[in-house]
C-alpha cells in the first residue's frame, strides 16, 4: 500500500493547484510567470529558478513526475525526515535548473525555450534511491518489468528519451538534477 508522506503530499496538493490554475485561468499567465526561461531572454527571472518547479506543461508531464514523487519521494522522506528531505528537494530542483540554463546558453544560446516541471527533482530523487535501496526491487508499469533501484533512474532516463517524440523534453534539466543528487549524497554524505 502507498504510504505517502505529508510532505510530498503537500507537494503533489501544489502541483495540482498550480496545474488547475494554469489550464482554467489562463489570463493570469501563471505559466509564464512560473516557466524558467533562457539566460538573456527578456522573460529570465531568478525566482523562476524556484517556481518553474511546481508548473507542468501537461496533464501527463504532471501525472508522472506526481507518480514518480509519492511512490519513490515518500520512501526518502520517510528515511530523512521533512527537513533533510525538502533541502534536498529544493537543491537538486535549482541545481537542475542552473546546469540546464548553463548547458542551454553553451550549446543553444537563442533566447526561445522555456522549462516547466518537477522532472529534474524527480531525477534527483531517483538518484538518491537507487543510491539508499540498490537492491531493493520496482515494479513498473511500462514495460511491465522489475527494476533493482540502482538501475531505475538509468531506465526512467533512456525512456524518457525514447520516448520523447516532440523534443521539448529538457534532457538537460534530468541530467543536472541527477548529477546535483549524486554529488549531495556521495560528496556532502547528505
Amino acid at each position: 500500500m502507498l504510504n505517502i508522506t505529508p510532505l510530498i503530499r503537500n507537494i503533489i496538493f501544489i502541483c495540482i493547484s498550480v496545474f488547475i490554475v494554469q489550464r482554467f485561468f489562463p489570463g493570469l499567465l501563471l505559466t509564464e510567470r512560473m516557466a524558467l526561461y533562457k539566460i538573456g531572454s527578456f522573460n529570465f527571472r531568478p525566482y523562476q529558478l524556484f517556481t518553474y518547479m511546481f508548473a507542468h506543461g501537461t496533464l501527463g508531464h504532471l501525472f508522472f513526475n506526481m507518480m514518480g514523487l509519492a511512490f519513490i519521494g515518500s520512501y526518502i522522506e520517510m528515511v530523512w525526515g521533512f527537513k533533510r528531505f525538502m533541502t534536498y528537494f529544493i537543491a537538486t530542483g535549482i541545481g537542475a535548473a542552473l546546469i540546464y540554463l548553463v548547458l542551454e546558453f553553451y550549446f543553444d544560446p537563442g533566447q526561445g525555450g522555456v522549462m516547466l516541471g518537477a522532472s529534474g527533482m524527480i531525477y534527483g530523487i531517483l538518484v538518491a534511491f537507487g543510491m539508499m535501496f540498490p537492491d531493493r526491487e520496482f515494479s513498473l508499469m511500462f514495460p511491465p518489468i522489475n527494476v533493482k533501484g540502482k538501475y531505475l533512474a538509468i531506465v526512467m532516463g533512456v525512456f524518457a528519451y525514447m520516448t520523447d517524440i516532440s523534443g521539448e523534453i529538457a534532457h538537460f534539466a534530468h541530467l543536472g538534477g541527477g548529477v546535483v543528487g549524486f554529488i549531495l549524497i556521495r560528496f556532502f554524505r547528505f
